[in-house]
C-alpha cells in the first residue's frame, strides 16, 4: 500500500492534508522521515505520525483447537465462525481452513507471508489428517493415493500422499498441497466417504494435546520457525 494512502486508511486528515503532512517531515517510516507518497508500506512496517504509532505491527500468530460446527470465516450470518472462539482485536486471518465439521489444529496469523510459506500447494509442507471413513480402508487405497489422485475439475493430479492404516475405517493421511476439500475429495475418488477429519498437524507445527477443543494458545517461537520436514506423528 502506498503510504499516502497508509495515511488516510490510519489517521482522520482528508487526502489533501496528507502531501502537506509528509513534506512537513511528520511522518516516519521505520524510525526515518519519509516525504514520498509512493512510498509502499508493508504489512508490518512501522509508521509513525508526530512521534505517535499508527498501528500495532506486531506480528500475532495463534494455534486452536478447532471445534466441530464453527465455520473457518471471519463472519457468517448463519453459523458461528472461529472467530468468535478468539479474543484478539488484530485483524487475522487463517491459515489453512478446515471445513464446519472438521477439527483439530487451525492457524490464524496476520503475517500473510508468513502463512503463505505454510499453505500454497507449491510449498509442499505436510498436512496430517486423522480420518475415519464409512467404508474399510483397504491397501488399494494407499496405492492409489500414493501415485495421486487426477482431480478433473482443476484437471490435475494431486502429490503423493501417505496413508497409514490404523483400523479397517481409520487411516492417518499426509499431504502436501491442500487443495480445496482435498482429503474428501480423495476419498470420494476412490469409493469411500470421509465422516470425521482431524487435522493433526501442519508442518512443524503439531495441535497441542493440552489444548482443550475450542481454545487456543500463541505459537512458541520454533513453532513459528516451522520446518517442513515430514513429522513423526503420534500413533493412536
Amino acid at each position: 500500500m502506498r503510504l499516502d494512502r497508509f495515511l488516510f486508511h490510519h489517521t482522520d486528515h482528508a487526502r489533501r492534508d496528507i502531501r502537506r503532512i509528509l513534506a512537513a517531515g511528520r511522518v516516519q517510516v521505520e524510525g526515518q522521515v519519509e516525504k514520498d507518497t509512493r512510498c509502499e508500506i508493508g504489512d508490518f512496517t512501522q509508521v509513525m505520525l508526530d512521534g505517535k504509532l499508527l498501528r500495532d505491527t506486531s506480528p500475532v500468530y495463534l494455534m486452536l483447537n478447532k471445534p466441530a460446527g464453527y465455520l473457518s470465516a471471519t463472519t457468517d450470518p448463519e453459523h458461528p465462525t472461529v472467530m468468535e472462539l478468539i479474543n484478539v482485536p488484530e485483524t487475522l486471518h487463517i491459515a489453512g481452513r478446515l471445513d464446519r465439521a472438521s477439527t483439530g489444529l487451525l492457524i490464524l496469523t496476520n503475517d500473510g507471508k508468513w502463512s503463505r510459506r505454510l499453505t500454497e500447494p507449491k510449498e509442499n509442507v505436510p498436512k496430517v489428517y486423522l480420518v475415519e471413513t464409512a467404508e474399510p480402508v483397504t491397501e488399494e487405497t494407499h496405492d492409489h493415493f500414493a501415485r495421486g489422485i487426477y482431480f478433473a475439475y482443476e484437471d490435475l493430479t494431486t502429490a503423493p500422499a501417505d496413508l497409514e492404516i490404523i483400523t479397517p475405517h481409520q487411516a492417518r493421511l499426509t499431504i502436501y498441497e491442500g487443495r480445496y476439500h482435498q482429503v474428501k475429495r480423495m476419498f470420494h475418488a476412490v469409493g469411500n466417504k470421509v465422516t470425521s477429519l482431524h487435522r493433526e498437524s501442519m508442518g512443524g507445527i503439531m495441535l497441542d494435546r493440552s489444548l482443550e477443543v475450542g481454545k487456543y494458545r500463541p505459537l512458541t517461537e520454533a513453532e513459528v520457525a516451522f520446518s517442513s520436514a515430514p513429522l513423526d506423528t503420534p500413533k493412536s
